[in-house]
C-alpha cells in the first residue's frame, strides 16, 4: 500500500505511541519529518530523536516524553493542511493554538517554523499541524 500523506502517518504514529505509553516510536524518515521532529524537540514535546539506517531505509526514532504520572507531554496532534486541501496563511492570520499554550508548525520560505518564529520572521506559509 502506498502512503500519500507521510506527515499524517507521522502524527498518527506519535499519537498512538503516546496513548499506550511507549518510550519510543520508529517512523520512516524524510526531510520534512526530520524538521518537524527537530521542532518538537526544541519545544520540549519529546525527549530526543535519532536518525537510524535499518535495512537500507532511513528511519527517525522518536523518544517520547512523559511526566512523573506517566502523562505524555503531547496532549494532542492535529493535521491541518492535507494533500487534498492545502491551508496557507499570511503572517497576520497565523493561528494561535490554545491561546499560545500549543504550537502551530508552518512550512515557510525560510524553512519549517513554529507560529512564534514565523511571526518573528514576518513570514506566512502552509500550516502543517497543531501540537498541544
Amino acid at each position: 500500500m502506498s502512503m500519500t500523506d507521510s506527515i499524517a502517518d507521522y502524527l498518527t504514529r506519535i499519537r498512538n505511541a503516546a496513548r499506550v505509553r511507549h518510550s519510543k516510536v520508529d517512523i520512516p524518515a524524510s526531510g520534512m519529518i526530520k524538521e518537524i521532529t527537530r521542532i518538537l524537540l526544541e519545544e520540549g514535546y519529546i525527549r530526543n530523536y535519532t536518525a537510524v539506517n535499518e535495512d537500507k531505509k532511513e528511519i527517525v526514532r522518536v523518544y517520547l516524553k512523559y511526566n512523573k504520572d506517566r502523562k505524555s507531554a503531547i496532549t494532542g496532534l492535529r493535521r491541518i493542511s492535507r494533500p487534498g486541501f492545502r491551508r496557507y496563511t499570511k503572517v497576520d492570520n497565523i493561528p494561535r493554538v490554545l491561546n499560545g499554550l500549543g504550537i502551530a508548525i508552518l512550512s515557510t520560505p525560510k524553512g519549517i517554523l513554529t507560529d512564534r518564529q514565523a511571526r518573528r520572521e514576518k513570514v506566512g506559509g502552509e500550516v502543517i499541524c497543531f501540537v498541544w
